[in-house]
């Protein structure tokens, strides 16, 4: 559970600490206190998109921090583990900052982890609805996920969508192969043209670079001999090449080493001079001899690079391309002849994965039908508590064509609220008000079944009053029994059934408006409690009827009359007091 909330430099608020305990606590104030601000804080924290905005003005950077019970929550600390993050003493401490630039961070325990794992870890610790979140339950996607949550149904769910899924896998890849099927039939002429013409073209990959090279030295040879031979007589000619004229120093150079012993180098450098030259002249005369000149396998070259050229044009232009084209197009021909055998394969898996989900649909259906009676009895015995006295709730479960990812049925909320009316949509009978005791009937059964510690309600008793009122702040005490809650509420009808006590209050500092809690008990809370109800908080008789209001709620009674505070109770109870 939420242990403590800390809030600095967030929109309106400077700097906040909210301490909070188990069971049912109420946050109370005046309209533009700052209320929701905390609500949008906590979200803030538990990974909810950010910007500058919520930055106070004049501060650099709001901060968020959280701390958190989850000493006895193994799904939670398993969360937290598989992303690298120690829970220590079964704390958990989540901190969130947003900078005047907008940029945001947070941490988990000291950890930094992105909004993806903040929001991850946000849902296993807190859930919040909001005074709008009840028009949610109009969404049939909403209300399946509701009735497979008490079905505790998770699990079926997913082998569902698993099955479904390899159902259309298996259905795409047999679409997918009927359709090259048929394509290469129409195809299959020119598909053989081109397998055959790439084929019979024998393609060595690089062929075209090699021939390229060999028909360049085929053009030239007549120009490349003349040159060769140039080379080897400027080297080796008669008495007036480079080698006779090297061998013309081989004299003084022996000399000079005669007399300078230090010049020993010279001669290294001489003879090695000679033989390169010499190699040279050998190699350029072997290159003369070498050189064919022969036309017609110049014009074989010529004929077959124009080949491979128009091939390549035609195929994707390079002998790569052309080669891989050939390829498809013989493995699309092997297709007119294979895909009968494949399709049949396909035909086979198709089956046996529409039977699977037809097995697994079964079972989701069965513990959906299961639920949906469960969920609807508990509903209607709710109901009359929440002022729905005539109200009757039924869950259907009408059968889709087609088995799907979400399985065999839809499910849809049913409601008939007033006598002799018949069941109809809930998206088509109820009003926001009903909308919001609907929603918390179901969250008071869900609260059962739901992991989540913390609840936190906002506004959502709008459009109700009286002795509703008192009845729905009965049904948050009650899920109070197995979670903390925490809400937002204008009536004081609710606040009295709390637990605990939180008020919010604006007021100036250092000229910028600025909200503070505090909690209240005692003579305060009836003070607060008598603020809410309308009249002069300061008068005996609103004094009076906050303390009957707190006084009901200490005694556990529910509310089952229409006079949610009996006349006399209330008067004796204000001579006593007075």
């Amino acid at each position: 559970m939420l242990t403590e909330l800390r809030v600095r430099n967030l929109a309106i608020i400077e700097s906040l600490t909210l301490p909070l305990g188990p069971g049912f606590t109420v946050l109370s104030g005046e309209t533009g206190a700052g209320k929701s601000i905390i609500v949008g804080a906590l979200g803030l924290l538990l990974g909810e998109r950010s910007n500058a905005d919520v930055v106070r003005p004049g501060s650099d950077r709001a901060s968020v921090e959280g701390v958190f019970d989850v000493a006895a929550r193994a799904p939670v600390e398993a969360l937290l583990d598989a992303r690298g993050i120690e829970v220590e003493d079964g704390r958990v401490v989540i901190k969130r900052e947003v900078a005047a630039g907008g940029r945001a961070r947070a941490w988990i325990n000291g950890t930094p982890v992105t909004a993806g794992v903040l929001a991850d870890v946000g849902r296993a610790l807190v859930t919040v609805h909001g005074q709008h979140d009840a028009v949610t339950l109009l969404d049939p996607e909403a209300q399946r996920r509701i009735l497979d949550a008490f079905a505790d149904a998770a699990a079926l769910g997913e082998r569902v969508r698993a099955s479904a899924e390899a159902l259309a896998t298996i259905a795409r890849e047999r679409s997918a192969l009927a359709v090259r099927r048929a394509d290469a039939e129409r195809r299959a002429d020119y598909l053989r043209h081109v397998a055959d013409e790439i084929d019979g073209a024998r393609i060595v990959p690089g062929e075209d670079a090699r021939l390229a090279d060999e028909g360049r030295l085929l053009a030239h040879a007549e120009e490349l001999r003349g040159l060769a031979a140039g080379i080897a007589a400027a080297l080796d000619g008669d008495g007036e090449g480079v080698l006779s004229q090297l061998a013309a120093v081989q004299r003084p150079v022996a000399a000079i080493r005669r007399i300078d012993a230090s010049l020993e180098r010279w001669q290294e450098l001489l003879d090695a001079a000679y033989y390169a030259i010499e190699d040279l002249a050998r190699v350029a005369a072997a290159y003369e001899a070498a050189i064919d000149g022969d036309p017609a396998r110049l014009a074989e070259v010529e004929r077959r690079r124009e080949l491979l050229f128009r091939i390549a044009a035609k195929h994707g232009g390079s002998l790569d391309a052309a080669v891989e084209a050939g390829r498809r197009a013989r493995a699309d021909l092997d297709l007119v002849d294979s895909a009968a055998f494949d399709l049949a394969q396909l035909d086979r898996r198709e089956s046996a994965a529409r039977t699977a989900l037809a097995a697994d649909a079964a079972r989701l259906t069965a513990a959906r039908t299961a639920a949906a009676t469960s969920l609807a009895q508990s509903v209607d015995a709710l109901l009359p508590t929440l002022g729905l006295a005539d109200g009757h709730f039924v869950v259907a479960l009408p059968p889709r064509a087609e088995i799907g990812p979400t399985g065999a049925e839809d499910v849809e909320f049913r409601v008939a609220l007033n006598v002799g009316h018949e069941v109809r949509s809930l998206a088509r009978v109820a009003s926001g008000g009903e909308l919001s005791r609907v929603m918390l009937a179901l969250e008071t059964i869900l609260a059962r079944v739901d992991r989540v510690p913390t609840l936190v309600f906002d506004e959502v008793d709008a459009g109700i009053g009286g002795r509703v009122a008192l009845q729905v702040g009965d049904a948050m005490r009650r899920v109070a029994g197995q979670h903390q809650v925490l809400a937002i509420t204008h009536l004081a009808q609710i606040a009295a059934r709390a637990h605990a006590h939180v008020v919010v209050r604006k007021g100036a500092r250092g000229g910028v408006t600025t909200a503070d809690v505090a909690a209240v008990d005692g003579e305060a809370r009836v003070g607060e409690i008598a603020r809410m109800l309308g009249g002069d908080p300061e008068r005996a008789v609103s004094q009076a009827h906050a303390r009957e209001l707190l006084l009901q709620a200490a005694d556990g009674a529910p509310v089952t009359s229409p006079a949610a505070v009996p006349a006399s109770r209330s008067r004796t109870a204000a001579r006593r007091r007075e």
